[in-house]
């Protein structure tokens, strides 16, 4: 199977979102790969510093967006790469190298795809897009469809994602000798728990709102009044509206007798079922079509580009890649007999939106 072997070469070309240049080589190989399927040329743009490729149209009606970094360090995995029975395991295979193979051999067998159609492929969406967010944003105001091929969920696609917020918590007190003084301290340690307390109240499991306190730094030796305590805190949300209710609440944490400061704020709105209903939609009409079971649908946790293209305003639907599992797990593994069928479904799609 060709684009197996493709997908093998992306997975054995380890791409780490930190390693740039293993990042200008994954590109390097995906524009490789890509014009000898493709009969127009696929580039290597720079965003901000960083690698993109991309293929077809300027100003695209449809836009597939996939990412090529992973999490894993370069050496996670031995072998690298491995296929037992129906599984092929390796870094990044399931978010998302698979995925943006899929959507390569969709769009090299839908006529005409240059002129209406653009393939991206960022590489630094594991940490935040932060490079690469103003060029999704631009895309996504002008296009009618942004398809994500993130990977799926067994494979349902993704309707909704919650947005993401990020915060640092400092806590500035006093220095003092914890023994032959502490009441000439002002205890940042204690002080920062007191916020803890109130953070965890934030909580709104209606929305599937969660303000999870996650790492915690204070004090510098065992016999000091601790004078600088930190805190990170990770906020998710289905919607913008508790993410901006815990912004507020956050920015007015404080102490009646330590400075806090607070750093962070909203770096991935949420994506909202509104803004995929329509597209999934015709994703099940297409399904039914091919004589394909129901696809299927989920809201999950974890945020994409999706969540910035949908912020945007543009109709997103993400998850469109791989069946598999354990993204971000040493387990991580697409079903090499699902990658024909999502082709097949993914074309049938494009052409079915360029009607």
């Amino acid at each position: 199977m060709t684009a197996l072997i493709d997908i093998q070469r992306l997975v054995e070309c380890e791409s780490p979102t930190e390693d740039l240049a293993a990042c200008n080589q994954v590109v390097d190989l995906a524009v490789e790969i890509a014009n000898k399927l493709l009969k127009t040329p696929a580039t290597k743009i720079s965003e901000n510093g960083r690698p993109v490729f991309w293929w077809g149209a300027k100003n695209p009606k449809i836009v597939l967006l996939c990412h090529l970094d992973t999490v894993w360090p370069k050496g996670s995995f031995q072998p690298t790469w491995k296929i037992e029975a129906d599984t092929a395991t390796g870094p990044g295979v399931f978010d998302m190298k698979a995925g943006f193979v899929q959507a390569l051999y969709a769009v090299s067998q839908v006529n005409g795809a240059q002129e209406n159609v653009a393939l991206v492929a960022t590489t630094d969406e594991e940490t935040g897009s932060a490079t690469s967010k103003e060029l999704i944003e631009r895309l996504a105001k002008t296009a009618q469809a942004v398809l994500v091929f993130e990977a799926s969920l067994d494979g349902k696609v993704k309707t909704g994602r919650k947005g993401t917020a990020m915060y640092q918590v400092s806590v500035i007190g006093k220095a003092s000798h914890a023994g032959l003084e502490p009441e000439k301290g002002i205890n940042a340690t204690t002080e920062l728990a007191k916020l803890v307390m109130q953070i965890s109240t934030l909580e709104n499991p209606e929305f599937g709102t969660t303000a999870v306190p996650t790492v915690m730094q204070s004090g510098t030796t065992t016999n000091t009044v601790p004078a600088l305590a930190k805190l990170d805190i990770d906020v998710r949300s289905f919607t913008i509206f508790e993410l901006n209710r815990i912004d507020k609440s956050i920015r007015a944490l404080s102490s009646d007798v330590a400075k806090v400061e607070v750093t962070g704020g909203v770096n991935r709105p949420p994506l909202e079922i509104s803004s995929s209903m329509e597209l999934y939609e015709k994703l099940e009409k297409v399904a039914k079509d091919l004589g394909l079971s129901p696809i299927g649908h989920a809201s999950v946790g974890g945020a994409s580009d999706g969540n910035l293209a949908a912020a945007a305003g543009a109709k997103v639907l993400d998850g469109l890649g791989a069946l598999g599992m354990g993204a971000h797990a040493p387990v991580e593994s697409i079903k090499i007999s699902t990658i024909d069928e999502r082709i097949k479904l993914t074309t049938a799609f494009i052409n079915e939106l360029l009607k």
